[in-house]
């Protein structure tokens, strides 16, 4: 009896009368690579009425769905190309967020925002290493306390934050890599090396990573591909869970398509961390059969126009630390496109592990009352002003991420356009649950956008970031003790930021989405840039309903408005990239 194919067990009964049939079947004919080479089939849902040989249903007095979270690591929006059965299961066959954003882009504050539903000023994680990473966030209460407090059994797999494992837990002020933190029910958790003998591997070492599985070291993987030991829990996790009425809820977090080792043969060779950005050109290891998938799809970094050899000509409107970077050699260009190509390899098996727990689902009966997200915790540069690699900064690239959810009255292959960012995930997953947020929430439950159909954009997502900029610290605003030295905001037409040492940007993304003209200082936007200087001060240490609070009317945009902007700057993008 196999993970995928173990005997039937009956579901709950399904809330929204969606009933899944035999037509998926025909879909899981395509081979399927696992752990150690062996095959598999994927399931794929490719349409709203597209349904599988499910089990028979079991009704129970919970009519709640179980909610699944899958996350990717430094994954762009413009990654899904390379994610087929995720484009079919939860975009042909659910809904997609053309306007999905990470406030903080780095692993460590997004992943904390998530797990609380606040902003970075409201939670403190600034960063992947001391003082402000893993060892400052207060996880003893998170949306996993929230969920198990309301009757959901949860479950974690997957990369937790930066420096779990070796830093100490806040809570308990012990060694983290036996910590399990509050709330949840089923713990598999990689984790950093804390150099304690007989452990080996690391959450960044693809084909060696130890786990915390419920509070003891599991460390017998050595040589098996992380992606696929990570879709091996998480379909065993749904067989288990399915085996109880309640309603589960499971975060499934890979590190793919994030940077790692052990280094291969055909990496590029210039590897430079400045900022621990990682400006050089590393790359994710993969297993040996997709190796070479995408070599005569991906020419170039996904960065660079077609036919440029410059990642931009004139960076001397932009803050000191793009102005202080070269232009790419020839070298560099393979290199990007290496690491391109690189990353979509890693994304492939992602995706494949996706189709494989959506098949375990749908066997077990649970497809048609499972909400199942996925996303990434921040997006990435790969080539874009100068910049080879790396997140952090509030430009496009780097705040944009996927976002695309499917579930019981959400099957309908549409596209919205309403703002969706990472505390509002989780202000979401809450609502669609009946729990109560953890801490007073900053983000806005997009669940009547997904039903209902967009209500048009608002209030600002807020971005922070730290280490971004050098110099005294002299601007208005950013006071001692305020770790960050970059706060913008994202509204439907403009990109505004302003530094700590008194630099600034300011895109208008309706006449110039990929940032090229920094109209920061430009005396025809002098007016929109005294209101948007005037709503950062409003929003900038937000809390609560006050990130929610609307903006002036004249930076707000109606439900047609925001589509027009939105597939405009789509448009733009991809003509400008070739995509």
């Amino acid at each position: 009896m196999t993970e995928e194919t173990g005997g039937r067990r009956h579901g709950r009964g399904n809330r929204f009368g969606l009933v899944l049939g035999a037509v998926l079947a025909l879909a899981l004919a395509a081979p399927l690579a696992v752990a150690g080479g062996a095959t598999a089939t994927p399931g794929v849902a490719s349409t709203a009425t597209t349904v599988a040989a499910a089990g028979p249903r079991k009704v129970t007095e919970d009519k709640r769905p179980n909610i699944v979270v899958v996350m990717a690591d430094d994954m762009r929006a413009d990654d899904l190309r390379f994610a087929p059965n995720i484009r079919r299961i939860l975009g042909q066959g659910g809904v997609t967020f053309e306007n999905a954003f990470s406030p903080f882009p780095l692993c460590c504050p997004a992943r904390a925002s998530f797990l609380t539903g606040v902003y970075a000023h409201n939670h403190g994680v600034y960063w992947h290493g001391a003082p402000y990473g893993y060892g400052s966030f207060d996880d003893s209460r998170t949306i996993a306390t929230s969920l198990s407090e309301a009757g959901y059994r949860t479950g974690f797999i997957g990369k937790y934050l930066n420096g779990y494992g070796k830093d100490a837990s806040k809570v308990t002020g012990e060694p983290s890599y036996l910590y399990v933190p509050n709330g949840w029910t089923d713990w598999r958790a990689s984790f950093t090396n804390p150099g304690v003998p007989g452990i080996h591997g690391g959450t960044y070492n693809y084909f060696d990573s130890p786990y915390n599985v419920n509070g003891k070291v599991d460390n017998r993987y050595k040589g098996q591909y992380q992606t696929d030991v990570l879709g091996t829990f998480s379909v065993r996790m749904a067989r288990r869970f399915a085996a109880s009425p309640n309603p589960f809820f499971m975060f499934v977090s890979y590190v793919a398509p994030h940077h790692g080792t052990p280094f291969e043969h055909d990496d590029p060779r210039q590897r430079t961390d400045v900022d621990g950005t990682y400006d050089g050109y590393s790359t994710p290891a993969r297993p040996r059969w997709v190796k070479g998938m995408f070599d005569k799809v991906v020419k170039r970094g996904a960065g660079i126009a077609p036919g440029s050899r410059s990642g931009e000509l004139d960076v001397s409107d932009k803050p000191s630390f793009f102005r202080a970077r070269k232009d790419f050699t020839a070298g560099q260009l393979a290199a990007l496109a290496e690491v391109t190509r690189q990353r979509a390899e890693a994304i492939y098996v992602v995706d494949q592990q996706v189709a494989r727990l959506v098949k375990v689902l749908t066997k077990k009966g649970e497809w048609d009352d499972t909400v199942l997200v996925f996303t990434s915790d921040n997006g990435y540069f790969l080539g874009e002003h100068r910049q080879p690699s790396g997140k952090v900064r509030a430009h496009e690239p780097s705040l944009r991420v996927p976002f695309l959810v499917t579930g019981p009255g959400m099957r309908s292959g549409q596209k919205r356009y309403d703002p969706i960012s990472t505390v509002d995930v989780t202000a979401t997953i809450l609502d669609i649950a009946n729990a109560a947020p953890p801490l007073t929430p900053d983000g806005t439950s997009r669940l009547r956008t997904i039903r209902r159909g967009d209500q048009g954009w608002t209030a600002p997502v807020v971005t922070e970031a730290v280490y971004t900029v050098g110099g005294q610290r002299v601007a208005p605003g950013f006071v001692d003790g305020d770790a960050r030295d970059s706060v913008g905001l994202r509204t439907p037409r403009y990109s505004f930021t302003l530094y700590d040492n008194g630099e600034g940007e300011l895109y208008d993304l309706r006449t110039d989405p990929a940032q090229m003209e920094n109209r920061f200082g430009d005396p025809a936007y002098a007016a929109v840039q005294e209101q948007l200087t005037e709503t950062w001060w409003q929003y900038k240490d937000c809390v609560g309903a006050e990130c929610r609070t609307a903006m002036d009317p004249a930076l707000r945009q109606s439900v047609q408005q925001t589509k027009r902007t939105t597939r405009g700057y789509w448009a733009a993008v991809s003509k400008l990239y070739g995509r």
